[in-house]
């Protein structure tokens, strides 16, 4: 008689980077079973799942399953996965099922991987949308950041002047805050121009009103005219 198949639970856990990594949006860790899967197979590594990339429709978040299997990229070296390598899984549904399989670890093929994962796809959903609803693990600087880009999309404003949000950028070393990083392409001409805002963030100043005081200050007249050009 074959044993009954071990369905895991998934938790995911927001951690917030130190000021000298190259990646300053907090990362979202998954841990498998209380595990911190990428701990044991790629310690030191930073896991590729930052929270700015959790703000669109579930079906485009990192962890999203569907049933298409897709490979996604779980950790890398603060670097790009051809340069220093990182841990890969294929990510598939299967009816009431999510399913973690093919691992690999390019970061050095010496360690063992995991064998093939199983959630229950209920569980496996609630969770995806608890941590990309969850703010407490916030430091200022990040709940500004993420008022500021709420507050653009609702006001269209970068839209109005033709212009693109290609990122938002934390700034955890002091002074802390963060960058605004947009883009302007003409018809007739070959390249965007880039343009940023840098906008510090104080501690000691309500998080709404900063992020208000922000916006206020981005959509009070055309932004390639008040931002750095780069």
């Amino acid at each position: 008689m074959n044993a009954p198949t071990h369905i895991s639970t998934l938790a995911l856990r927001h951690v917030i980077p130190p000021p000298y990594r190259m990646e300053q949006s907090p990362e979202v860790r998954p841990l498998i079973d209380g595990r911190d899967i990428l701990a044991e197979i790629h310690p030191g590594g930073v896991a590729n799942c930052p929270v700015w990339s959790w703000s669109g429709p579930a079906d485009e978040w990192p962890l999203a399953a569907l049933e298409e299997p897709r490979e996604v990229e779980l950790s890398n070296n603060d670097c790009v996965p051809a340069c220093c390598g990182g841990v890969f899984v294929t990510i598939k549904r299967q009816r009431d099922r999510v399913v973690w399989s093919a691992w690999r670890n390019t970061n050095d093929v010496r360690v063992p991987v995991p064998a093939t994962v199983q959630f229950d796809a209920a569980q496996y959903d609630t969770e995806l949308a608890r941590a990309a609803m969850d703010t407490t693990w916030e430091e200022p600087v990040d709940t500004v950041a993420r008022l500021v880009t709420r507050k653009l999309a609702d006001t269209g404003a970068f839209e109005r002047w033709d212009c693109l949000v290609d990122k938002m950028e934390i700034q955890r070393e002091a002074p802390e805050g963060i960058e605004v990083h947009f883009s302007h392409c003409r018809a007739d001409q070959p390249h965007s121009a880039r343009f940023v805002f840098d906008l510090p963030v104080a501690r000691d100043q309500p998080a709404e009103e900063q992020a208000q005081q922000f916006i206020d200050r981005i959509t009070a007249d055309d932004p390639r005219q008040t931002a750095e050009r780069i």
